[in-house]
């Protein structure tokens, strides 16, 4: 999903050029040190909140953390609460409950470049990315995911552009709850098509969230947001079974871990 961050930078240079010019001009002849001191000063400010601005990224084997994912420094999706988001902080509680169907990973849903980062800080996973929707404005880190093929744009309506069995969990959020059952009946059947282990599904919870202009604009239509016990008899009517062994360790790690998710949390059985 698109993120629009804000250019500290440009909004300098719409106001005028170099901050403090006027009072350089006006106090040139008076105090020469003066103009040179603020003229360092300025030069400063705009480096600072250009490097502010910026995204960074850590590539995976890198010992430093440089892409940093928490609920304030991660955007959230239009609408509301984000899963997504959800998703991120979910990682550990997943990584404990799954163990070694965590090897090799695929997130699919919006902002999916955020989620692929804040999986290579794990040990031993793999991690692949598909973005339902365009991503115009791109931030760096998003851009190198992007060009070494590891996230990919796909409309998620059409199969997956990956073979049969081909990562161990397919992790999904804020994407289901966009599409009609007429393209559910395709795309889940599809992504169990491509796991080995199973499906965990991140959903949101009626009434929690509400529509806004941007989700509007974006998506043609608002998340349709669905009840529990809807995705439960829509899972049993697709074929697909919720793996209890999988939602009993999530939920004992999520205990230990004093985990409480915001969003409606499925784990469902892969197709044998």
């Amino acid at each position: 999903m698109s993120r629009r961050p804000g250019n500290p930078a440009r909004r300098f240079g719409e106001s005028g050029g170099i901050p403090f010019a006027s009072s350089l001009h006006q106090k040139s002849r008076s105090s020469p040190f003066l103009s040179v001191g603020l003229l360092v000063v300025g030069a400063l400010l705009l480096i600072g909140y250009s490097y502010s601005g910026s995204g960074l990224y850590n590539p995976p084997n890198c010992s430093s953390s440089g892409f940093v994912a928490d609920r304030d420094a991660v955007s959230k999706v239009e609408g509301g609460l984000s899963c997504t988001l959800e998703a991120q902080t979910a990682i550990p509680v997943l990584k404990k409950a799954y163990g070694d169907a965590m090897r090799k990973v695929l997130h699919v849903g919006p902002d999916s470049c955020s989620v692929i980062s804040k999986l290579y800080k794990e040990e031993d996973v793999e991690a692949w990315g598909v973005e339902p929707y365009e991503i115009e404005d791109a931030d760096a880190s998003c851009k190198t995911l992007m060009r070494k093929g590891i996230v990919r744009v796909a409309d998620i309506k059409f199969p997956l552009p990956y073979r049969e069995k081909s990562f161990n969990l397919v992790i999904v959020s804020d994407a289901l709850d966009y599409l009609s059952p007429k393209y559910l009946n395709r795309t889940l059947p599809d992504l169990a098509r491509v796991s080995i282990d199973g499906l965990v599904i991140f959903s949101g919870v009626p009434g929690q969230q509400r529509a806004k202009v941007a989700e509007l604009s974006r998506f043609g239509k608002p998340a349709k947001l669905r009840s529990t016990s809807w995705w439960i008899r829509y899972f049993v009517q697709t074929g697909l079974e919720e793996n209890e062994s999988a939602i009993k360790k999530f939920e004992q790690a999520a205990l230990k871990k004093s985990y409480k998710p915001s969003c409606q949390v499925f784990h469902l059985s892969a197709y044998h």
